[in-house]
């Protein structure tokens, strides 16, 4: 069921039981600020050590022109068809991040449309990620997509793979590979995730050590639960349900 979101006067939310999003978009924003800003507040951290990557899978054109109108200039998309015939329609001064899984026919136009990708989830994928920006001649940053829970039914790679992908990346010269990311497994509680968060920046941690690199990136936390995210170490949050509404299944 979704939830109510009704922006009151400490422009804090309270929450029902309806999938409505009541106010505008700006008070909407105003209220993930807010939310960032304290999560940041409770682990000791800085709001700008948070960057807030607002989900639009399923948002118009319109509406993300309204959001960059409103001061953001990063978005991320979770399917290369719709970012391609979205990305034309928008301001052409914004940043795009591939979310999604990354399909093989698809690299090519992500290399050409985002500016990082998060969710690097093979071996093969990495190179032909490589392989696609030795062409087009730009240097991609990425992330690799950790399968915190070791999931079947989840992309990215198992724990004891991530470092051997890290290393096969110093092969290809035109990737960065700047941190890691995850999606926990679907909880009802938020701090139900903070395992899962903690987990991964232990791992990055860990990385950072083994491999030299700075891995400064942790993508991890959306609508539902980015501020335990932010409290474990999330650089970078996902987040679309709280901005735009609920949309199609799947959005986060």
């Amino acid at each position: 069921m979704g939830s109510l979101v009704r922006v009151v006067s400490d422009r804090t939310l309270e929450v029902g039981v309806t999938a409505e999003i009541s106010a505008s978009f700006e008070d909407r924003l105003s209220v993930v600020r807010d939310r960032i800003d304290r999560a940041c507040g409770r682990a000791g951290r800085l709001p700008g050590d948070v960057l807030l990557v607002p989900v639009t899978k399923g948002v118009d054109p319109e509406q993300v022109s309204e959001a960059a109108r409103c001061g953001l200039g990063v978005f991320g998309e979770s399917k290369v068809q719709e970012a391609r015939h979205k990305i034309a329609m928008c301001p052409g001064n914004l940043a795009w991040h591939m979310i999604g899984h990354l399909q093989s026919n698809k690299v090519k136009d992500a290399v050409r449309l985002f500016s990082l990708i998060h969710s690097i989830d093979s071996l093969d994928l990495l190179r032909q990620v490589g392989e696609a920006c030795s062409e087009a001649g730009r240097t991609m940053p990425v992330c690799l997509e950790v399968n915190i829970c070791g999931e079947g039914s989840k992309y990215g790679l198992l724990e004891p793979r991530v470092e051997e992908v890290i290393n096969a990346a110093n092969g290809y010269c035109k990737i960065e590979v700047c941190g890691l990311m995850a999606i926990p497994p679907a909880v009802e509680k938020p701090e139900s995730s903070r395992p899962h968060f903690r987990r991964l920046r232990e791992i990055r941690d860990r990385l950072k050590i083994s491999t030299g690199l700075e891995l400064r990136e942790l993508s991890m936390g959306m609508s539902h639960d980015f501020e335990v995210a932010i409290e474990e170490g999330a650089t970078m949050v996902r987040v679309g349900t709280v901005l735009f509404g609920k949309r199609e299944a799947g959005s986060k």
